[in-house]
């Protein structure tokens, strides 16, 4: 589209608006008919560690809010000189699982407790015990029984229990609902159902002694494309002080930000994946039928229409990694060389491909906390040599690139030896893919099958929510893995590199230390305080 004929769908409201509230970085994205990005806005953040609970104050939410959609307001007016006042559809997005709840005059409760608090260790266990389904302790429901079991009064008065995407919701639109993907990590679903599993959900009842009932404090389950409600006059203020925004334009169902990291890969089809590689690394999984049993180490959740994915989830990807680089840097600053990061970066990474296979003898654990697939209480990041190790700078970051993908292996061959899950394609996206081919290559040869990675993959999880928004309008009768493949990525551009054989063998040798070398990281964690 021209200038001109992006002035005209904007003055038209031919676009949806994405808003996706991350860990870090609160960021706004509108695009058009086309899905191309027309303006984006965005606001960074951070949590706070109030009273040993991981929080963000309510306020901080709504403040970073209007910042985001301030910051993509401006960047409207300055490049298309109109200010905005109408889109077709907007979306909000957010950071899965945690704990709000609100009583029944919609104040809050009890401070909101993010996906990073580990505080419900005894919740999670008696739960994935009674459901025989695994429920992690970053997810919703473990956090209102660990409330209960601590006896904490304020849980007489829930009457509301939703996630962050789902209270920015309501503020925008009145309406208490969730998209399928993001309930899938407040409760479990039923895929057959597209909605909170009821014999779960009954027994769950029969746990406790208040005065509520689970069902009436949940939001209502929605799948992509459902009709979520429409902006509010209050909506309008709480997202535009202004109000240059109009009302009444219509939402499409609140979504985690798992979900749209699906959507802005295309990913939600079966056997196909979508690597998630920064601070922390996940894989997405979508089944072609439910996992035969629970297995500790895989999370089940859904896509925004209710296919369920198995979840590799690992809480240290590349901070030791950028670790090492730092050191680097400092290094050639006490040369007085200066040098870009991003050609440090790549400069270092590209040194791995000319590293012996297997890592050349040196073994590395990247682990900044600790992992419930290695069983890991916490972390210490840790390397280890031989006297005779081939230790070079081109084995040093072949084995810490590789150790920052190792534990996702350990998570994804549960899902290939002992549930037979195959897997045709996964899309790679985030930091460890920047660099050209490094990272996309290595995680090929850990996974043993193809790696693509799609030049929209840098635009996010707000361009993914902004998509939902677009099947909202335009995608009725059609399902969204359709939708995506037919209108959203078919001529997008892609880089695929299969495996190659001599690193899948290098690779299965570093696997073979790295999984006998694991007690070395428990007595590091032992006796390192």
């Amino acid at each position: 589209m021209n200038r001109e004929e992006i002035r005209t769908a904007l003055q038209k409201g031919e676009t949806t608006l994405g808003i996706e509230l991350g860990s870090t970085r609160i960021k706004a994205v509108l695009i058009n008919a086309d899905h191309e990005v027309l303006a984006s806005g965005s606001h960074d953040w951070e949590n706070q560690l109030v009273d040993d609970i991981w929080t963000y104050s309510l306020a901080a939410v709504k403040e970073g809010l209007q910042a985001s959609y301030k910051a993509l307001v401006r960047e409207v007016k300055d490049k298309y000189e109109l200010t905005l006042s109408k889109v077709g559809c907007l979306g909000i997005s957010a950071m899965m699982h945690g704990y709000l709840v609100f009583d029944e005059k919609g104040e809050q409760l009890s401070e909101f407790r993010t996906w990073r608090n580990t505080t419900t260790e005894e919740a999670a266990a008696i739960l994935s015990k009674k459901f025989a389904f695994n429920i992690p302790q970053r997810w919703s429901i473990a956090h209102l029984y660990q409330a209960f079991l601590n006896k904490e009064e304020q849980v007489k008065e829930v009457a509301f229990l939703t996630t962050l995407a789902g209270y920015v919701h309501w503020q925008l639109s009145g309406e208490r609902v969730l998209g399928v993907g993001d309930a899938s990590g407040v409760f479990p679903i039923d895929s057959k159902t597209n909605d909170y599993n009821e014999q779960m959900i009954a027994d769950f009842d029969n746990m406790h002694d208040n005065k509520w009932r689970l069902r009436d404090i949940l939001p209502k389950v929605l799948s992509a494309g459902d009709d979520a409600g429409v902006l509010s006059e209050a909506g309008v203020l709480y997202l535009d002080p202004d109000g240059e925004l109009e009302s009444g334009i219509p939402l499409c169902p609140p979504e985690g930000d798992a979900g749209t990291g699906m959507v802005a890969t295309n990913s939600v089809a079966e056997r196909t994946g979508n690597i998630s590689a920064g601070t922390s690394i996940f894989a997405m999984i979508v089944l072609e039928k439910e996992l035969s049993r629970v297995h500790t180490e895989i999370d089940m959740v859904s896509t925004p229409q209710g296919k369920p994915v198995a979840m590799a989830h690992c809480n240290s990807c590349t901070s030791d990694l950028d670790a090492w680089l730092k050191l680097f840097d400092e290094v050639l600053q006490a040369f007085d060389c200066s040098i870009d990061k991003s050609d440090l970066y790549r400069v270092l990474y590209n040194s791995a491909l000319s590293g012996d296979k297997d890592g050349g003898g040196l073994l590395a654990y990247n682990y900044y906390a600790g992992e419930p697939i290695t069983k890991m209480e916490a972390g210490r990041p840790l390397l280890v040599r031989h006297p005779g190790s081939h230790f070079t700078l081109a084995n040093l970051m072949r084995t810490l690139l590789s150790s920052s993908m190792a534990t996702l292996k350990l998570g994804m061959d549960i899902l290939k030896t002992q549930e037979g899950v195959r897997l045709e394609k996964v899309y790679g996206h985030g930091g460890l893919f920047k660099t050209k081919e490094v990272g996309q290559r290595l995680m090929a040869a850990a996974l043993e099958v193809p790696v693509t990675v799609m030049a929209t993959a840098g635009e996010g999880g707000a361009w993914g929510i902004a998509i939902l928004a677009a099947y909202r309008l335009y995608g009725k009768g059609e399902s969204l893995e359709a939708y995506l493949s037919d209108k959203v990525f078919k001529d997008a551009e892609s880089v695929c590199l299969e495996a190659d054989e001599e690193d899948i063998l290098g690779f299965r040798e570093f696997m073979k230390k790295y999984e006998n070398g694991l007690d070395i990281e428990r007595a590091a964690v032992k006796h390192m305080e």
